[in-house]
């Protein structure tokens, strides 16, 4: 057997690869030579690929196949399919494009189809979709992310841009140099930085902080996980309730202010509107202080700790770190606003070591001392249809057609969708609320989906199309704050009858006389030398020598050289805020905002405020279910995929999802490790496998997202392990409408009868075409 690094190159969202395939199938992922922490998740893609659940031939949903536009869409992800040929599903997809956009309009067709799909930048499922589709018409689209939309929003509003949460992070060597105290809000869990959009050549957040801890910096984990934070920090955990931190950053403030340990000379010159916050902050507004002793009332810390928290984040160079996860609740605009006001009020803004940052760990790229490379992708035209929707309002839109919302300012009317179009992704996976999903995901005439795999989202289509996986094809794997460019090489052939998405459109397009204008003459390497000869000129301007493409193909990989500088966030602004002006209306830090407070929000008003959640341990709804459900990342796998494959279901307890749960909740309810147990709300109920743990604070349980939906009957008990069958589906407010996943409670009881047998791991029923 020939020594791993000649295994040719691949590339995945949880790392760089050499595949190694045997009598025409995928035996192993060896890691990259470079990678000194590669991620274990690729073993479960081996097996997989070409597994029992590998979608082989295209497939139509039995009573849409005999009914067309009149079979509606009650039958979807309970009836079986039939398997037809490539061109009658292909000429079945463009019939009802051509008939939804002649009869309703492109806005009538939904293209949102959010999902990390696989790496490749080519290859790029939701990019070739969009490319189709604009040259086709256009079509109604999302904007956002689920990972962290609502600070997508105020980041821009308080900074002027997304420094700071897309990018320009301070580097963790800086950090390390300044020997300082960061305070995790949310934590950086080691298990979220195995992953990177786009791809991983080396995984550096353990080195990174490994390097930081080395050089005497100090951590405080604030977040309901202990693991949150790697047990070599040594971090101090501080266990608030959740969805509370805003509250608990109101008490540091007001600490700060109270005994005269804040910034004034640096408020008074990068800020705008702390004099509209302080008297929030006081109490002199509304005759309550936000002290620490209101703040302990409010997420269960002492007051004490509370303010020992401040001194000592006052007392030396202090990290303001919020994960993404913090906004994803309820109001989860003000986290993030108020973590910036508490960065200024400290004033170490722009120093090394200072001011805040947020996702550190949530994925791999974030911290990383790389260069900044304008990478190429495939180009999508302009989309002339202008509706979209935030992208957590999918049911809101399928239910609600015609209806007004409001959404940073603006306001919009949901379009009436006929048919989705998904390439990519997973709804059954990202939103929230799974039975409503379900009820609203009937409405639409058609829906048509691109898969790999039986899971949900392929199961609740009316046309499937099989799509290869990355080992099928060849692409090019690069992200922003990775310095790798990879060969993607195709290791096997594709399985059964799938094939590429661009392959798929291509054929798509000729049947709207595109096919020219879609491929510009190109074949799949054509594709691949046109984009790398951009990078390459890309990289002359910069003065990076770039191999040929020959020459690069052959040996799988080329990394960008290092930056001459590593820069601190929002440096030059603390250096020079006249010439460096932020792009906010006032130039400055906003921590009032004149823009927010015009919009008269009564759900975020124009600073940062503590506002009731619409489900809280200690507030509205714990009297009947009294534990806090936090529905984190997966370690296993990255969002739901390969939930499938060995080394995730190995991981699996009782063969669903793993919750875990206090000692002291457990023994409440008569729970031991190993059992499986229904979690349930007024939402929904689901079945999990028990791990009693201390790593969880007492009062939540702990019950990952990724788990494939498998409901015995459409909307019914899932019987695997979704948490969004219990999470809500709300805006976190009219500003940013973002996911609020985090703000869920729940209760757990041991299941008592013989648990079902989970479902989703047998294909669906098929009828042979």
């Amino acid at each position: 057997m020939p020594p791993d690094d000649l295994f040719p190159t691949t590339a995945t969202h949880w790392g760089t690869y050499r595949a190694e395939a045997r009598d025409g199938r995928l035996v192993a992922l060896h890691p990259f030579e470079r990678d000194d922490d590669p991620s274990p998740i690729g073993r479960s893609m081996p097996g997989a690929i070409d597994g029992p659940l590998r979608i082989r031939r295209p497939m139509v949903r039995r009573s849409w196949l005999a009914k067309r536009e009149g079979a509606g869409g009650a039958g979807r992800g309970s009836e079986p399919f039939v398997a037809v040929g490539w061109d009658t599903a292909l000429d079945l997809v463009a019939g009802e494009i051509a008939r939804v956009r002649e009869t309703h309009g492109n806005r009538a067709i939904y293209a949102g189809s959010y999902g990390w799909a696989s790496a490749g930048r080519f290859h790029h499922a939701q990019s070739q979709l969009r490319r189709f589709l604009t040259m086709a018409g256009g079509f109604t689209r999302s904007v956002n992310a689920y990972s962290y939309a609502a600070a997508q929003v105020i980041v821009p509003r308080v900074l002027g841009d997304a420094r700071g949460l897309l990018g320009e992070h301070t580097p963790w060597p800086a950090i390390a140099a300044a020997k300082g105290l960061v305070v995790m809000f949310g934590g950086m869990p080691l298990k979220n930085a195995q992953v990177h959009a786009g791809g991983v050549g080396r995984h550096t957040v353990r080195e990174g902080l490994q390097r930081c801890k080395d050089a005497g910096v100090e951590f405080v984990l604030v977040g309901p996980i202990r693991n949150d934070a790697a047990d070599f920090l040594q971090a101090e955990w501080l266990a608030p309730i959740p969805g509370t931190d805003t509250a608990l950053m109101l008490g540091l403030a007001h600490t700060l202010v109270a005994e005269g340990l804040h910034d004034r000379a640096f408020l008074d010159r990068y800020t705008h509107g702390f004099e509209r916050f302080l008297p929030y902050l006081m109490g002199t507004a509304d005759g309550q202080a936000k002290d620490a002793a209101w703040a302990s009332g409010i997420c269960g810390l002492e007051a004490e700790t509370i303010r020992a928290l401040a001194r000592r984040m006052a007392a030396r160079r202090t990290l303001v770190s919020v994960g993404w996860s913090v906004q994803r609740g309820d109001h989860g605009e003000q986290p993030y606003w108020m973590a910036i006001t508490l960065a200024a009020m400290l004033g170490g803004i722009g120093l090394p070591g200072g001011g805040f940052g947020f996702g550190y760990a949530d994925i791999n790229g974030v911290g990383n001392a790389e260069r900044s490379f304008p990478w190429p992708a495939l180009a999508q035209g302009t989309n002339r249809v202008r509706d979209f929707i935030p992208v957590a309002r999918i049911s809101d839109m399928l239910l609600n057609p015609g209806t007004e919302f409001d959404f940073d300012g603006g306001r919009y009317r949901y379009p009436d969708i006929r048919m989705i179009y998904w390439a990519g992704g997973n709804p059954f996976h990202h939103h929230q609320d799974l039975n409503r999903l379900v009820a609203a995901w009937r409405r639409p005439d058609t829906v048509v989906v691109h898969e790999q795999f039986w899971n949900a989202l392929a199961r609740h289509a009316d046309i499937v199309l099989p799509a290869t996986t990355p080992f099928e094809r060849n692409d090019l794997g690069c992200t922003y704050s990775d310095a790798f460019l990879v060969a993607m090489h195709r290791a096997v052939d594709p399985v059964g009858q799938a094939r590429c998405d661009h392959d798929i459109f291509a054929d798509m397009a000729d049947r709207f006389g595109l096919r020219d204008a879609f491929t510009e003459g190109r074949d799949e390497m054509g594709w691949l030398r046109h984009l790398y000869t951009v990078a390459r000129q890309r990289g002359a301007q910069l003065d990076i020598a770039f191999p040929d493409f020959d020459a690069f193909w052959e040996k799988g990989w080329f990394e960008l050289p290092p930056p001459d500088r590593s820069t601190v966030l929002l440096e030059d602004y603390r250096e020079d805020p006249v010439a460096n002006r932020l792009a906010t209306p006032t130039g400055r830090i906003e921590i009032f905002s004149p823009t927010i407070a015009g919009f008269a929000y009564d759900d975020c008003p124009g600073h940062p405020v503590w506002l009731e959640p619409a489900e809280r341990l200690g507030g509205a709804g714990a009297d009947r279910h009294p534990l806090h459900l936090v529905s984190n990342q997966p370690d296993r796998k990255l969002h739901s995929q390969y939930d499938h494959g060995r080394f995730c279901r190995d991981g699996k307890v009782a063969g669903r999802e793993a919750l875990w749960i206090h000692p002291r909740d457990a023994a409440a309810r008569g729970i031991a490790t190993g059992d499986v147990v229904r979690v349930f709300n007024d939402r929904g109920q689901c079945l999990a496998g028990a791990v009693v743990t201390d790593q969880v604070m007492p009062r939540v349980v702990q019950l990952p997202t990724g788990s494939w939906y498998d409901p015995a009957v459409p909307g019914g008990l899932d019987r695997h392990g979704n948490p969004n069958v219990l999470t809500l589906d709300k805006g976190t407010s009219q500003l940013a409408q973002a996911p609020v996943a985090m703000t869920c409670l729940v209760e757990v009881a041991r299941w008592e009868d013989e648990a079902p047998t989970v479902g989703i791991f047998d294909p669906p029923a098929i009828i042979a075409g």
